[in-house]
């Protein structure tokens, strides 16, 4: 049944336009990132100081940066780097936001006010502050990038998801689950998260999209990715500062943020109908598996 619903959830995205644009960005957003874990054109390293700020050739596709290195290598490498960013960051903000969440609908009532009442204190604190305090002991690394994000986007989510999750946490099947011995843990797993998954999705896809334009601001400020780690952050901050003098340097890191970030949102959007079964009719009615129907079949005769 789960490899059905998965299935049909996949093709639910794929039969809308911008749901096919935003698979076919994504996936060869993963090739680009795997490809470049064993090869990229030329090696980061490999300068050509009588070739910098190249134009765009047969040798350099997309032309050279101030110090004559590739600049289609580097945004390979960095696709790598990019996602790495992403998928550590929205784990952490789904945990730490289902957290919260759970600490706010907690049935003790000191807890729960507790919760709320840091959530709005620390809510207004923002990343690049808490990217300013991490980089300090620590110094520019992904992991600063990565918990500054997480911190603010899971006290956003939280915030968002509270009131639909205190809607589910009253309902009556809720209360019955708990009145028949079910735990806190229980009832939050199997009724609370799969009826706030649409609007959990869209926010951790849109926080995905935000946790890119924050590693490209954080980057140009000094608190993000290391000078010697490739990232798109990186090859936007090294060519900002030419942007009038050779446009085309910049022109395409900012190309490919802008694009995977719309992407991201609009897979956000198209995978929140899909989960849906009020917005998704394929999902309340599912045709049975060959295998299914034959065996039920059978079960018919066999009575």
């Amino acid at each position: 049944m789960n490899r059905r619903r998965s299935a049909i959830v996949l093709a639910s995205i794929w039969s809308t336009a911008t749901g096919r644009f935003s698979l076919i960005v994504m996936s060869c957003w993963l090739l680009v990132a795997l490809l470049s874990l064993v090869w990229t054109p030329y090696s980061l390293w490999a300068t050509d100081g009588f070739h910098v700020w190249q134009s765009p050739s047969w040798s350099h596709p997309l032309g050279t940066d101030g110090s004559g290195a590739d600049v289609l290598s580097w945004l390979m490498a960095g696709s790598a780097t990019n996602l790495l960013i992403v998928l550590l960051a929205v784990i952490l903000t789904a945990i730490c936001g289902l957290l919260l969440v759970a600490a706010m609908l907690s049935s003790h009532l000191g807890l729960s006010q507790l919760a709320v009442v840091v959530i709005d204190a620390l809510i207004s604190l923002p990343t690049v502050l808490v990217a300013l305090i991490l980089a300090v002991p620590f110094g520019p690394s992904i992991m600063v990038i990565v918990v500054a994000c997480s911190f603010g986007y899971s006290l956003n989510l939280a915030r968002i998801v509270r009131p639909q999750a205190m809607l589910v946490a009253r309902s009556a099947y809720v209360e019955s689950a708990l009145s028949n011995g079910a735990s806190a843990g229980r009832v939050l797993r199997t009724h609370i998260v799969p009826n706030i998954l649409p609007l959990l999705l869209v926010q951790l896809s849109m926080c995905a999209g935000t946790v890119i334009l924050a590693e490209s601001g954080l980057t140009y400020l000094g608190i993000g990715v290391p000078s010697s780690v490739a990232s798109w952050g990186h090859s936007l901050a090294t060519s900002v500062k030419f942007i009038n003098v050779y446009p085309l340097a910049v022109i395409w890191p900012g190309l490919v943020v802008t694009v995977v970030v719309v992407a991201l949102n609009l897979f956000g959007d198209a995978l929140r109908d899909a989960v849906d079964p009020l917005e998704n009719p394929r999902l309340r009615n599912p045709s049975p598996a060959p295998s299914e129907k034959t065996q039920e079949a059978a079960d018919v005769r066999e009575s």
